[in-house]
């Protein structure tokens, strides 16, 4: 890569920065009174936490999918293929349907978060550690176990929503969908010191994914131990996603369509750059789509609404081009 396109990157990344300030500044400040002390700490006091779970989750999901698509070696898959979406909605569909939607664990944020996580990142340890051995490092076999698993959640969770009281899956509803209206503040240092622990455990894999994508040969060739980088990998990336679904709900697109966006307009190897670009791109949508939602839509849709049926589109788009990122 020239000196001249990475300064056209740089320049790139600089004015998305400057995007992502200028919506954040939007959404903190739109239909604010200044003028009246109390009520502008009232706002500041609600949205500032919202807008920081908005540029966790972009960061989050925006690093998972660029290291995701990367290691799978193909640019129109998505995290949400392992399984995590569909093994949250089965997790809050088990609890309302046996404890109730009153229940300590379904009432309780913090007790609902930690229990997402929990179970979700021992799924993701056992299952997919395990199957990564058993298939002797095959990532196609891992990708393919996790659509299985998708699938598989899905039909349980179909199951018990069709014999659930009526009035309890209501209730259930308002979790299964992605939503930034309702987030629970007590959970953020939390949720950023578990990715800071995630990101600092894989620090010498994301250093080498610009080799890991030279492929497995190559790579072995240059001293790379492959099979265990693409493991560790392959684990946070289903962390990371874990931790995004558990604070917000599944996104499921979300991933699909910044990942995409972030490798189109930057065309480049440097993952750096792109997983930069992805999460700017992430912060970019949730920070401006929640933006439309409260002060056009009055929160009569949720922003993850939007996301999926663009999503959609945009997947069929890069399918019927299959055009190589």
């Amino acid at each position: 890569m020239n000196l001249t396109a990475v300064h056209a990157n740089r320049r790139k990344l600089l004015i998305m920065v400057c995007l992502v300030l200028l919506c954040a500044a939007a959404y903190l400040l739109v239909e604010v009174q200044f003028d009246n002390a109390r009520l502008f700490q009232y706002a500041m006091k609600i949205r500032t936490p919202k807008l920081i779970v908005m540029l966790i989750t972009a960061f989050a999901i925006g690093g998972a999918s660029i290291v995701f698509q990367s290691i799978i070696n193909n640019t129109i898959v998505t995290p949400c293929l392992l399984g995590m979406n569909s093994l949250y909605t089965l997790i809050h569909t088990t609890v309302v349907f046996f404890a109730g939607s009153s229940s300590v664990i379904a009432a309780s944020a913090n007790l609902s978060f930690a229990v997402d996580v929990v179970l979700m990142g021992i799924t993701a340890t056992l299952i997919y550690s395990w199957i990564f051995k058993k298939t002797r490092h095959n990532v196609l076999y891992v990708l393919l176990v996790g659509t299985v698993l998708t699938s598989f959640f899905s039909s349980i969770q179909t199951t018990l929503t069709r014999v659930m009281d009526p009035n309890e899956y209501d209730s259930l509803l308002n979790t299964l969908v992605a939503s930034f209206s309702n987030i629970n503040s007590e959970i953020i240092l939390f949720v950023l010191l578990l990715l800071g622990l995630i990101v600092f455990a894989l620090r010498k894999e994301l250093a080498l994914l610009d080799v890991l994508t030279l492929g497995k040969e190559q790579a072995i060739n240059l001293g790379v131990d492959y099979d265990r980088c693409i493991r560790r990998l392959l684990l946070g990336v289903t962390l990371c996603i874990a931790v995004a679904t558990a604070m917000v709900g599944p996104i499921s697109f979300l991933g699909l369509i910044i990942a995409n966006l972030s490798r189109q307009l930057l065309k480049t190897y440097r993952h750096s750059q792109l997983i930069l670009g992805s999460a700017l791109f992430g912060m970019i949508v949730l920070v401006g789509g929640q933006l439309i939602v409260e002060h056009v839509y009055s929160y009569a849709v949720p922003v993850s609404v939007f996301i999926t049926v663009g999503g959609g589109l945009y997947f069929l788009y890069l399918l019927l081009t299959r055009k190589k990122v």
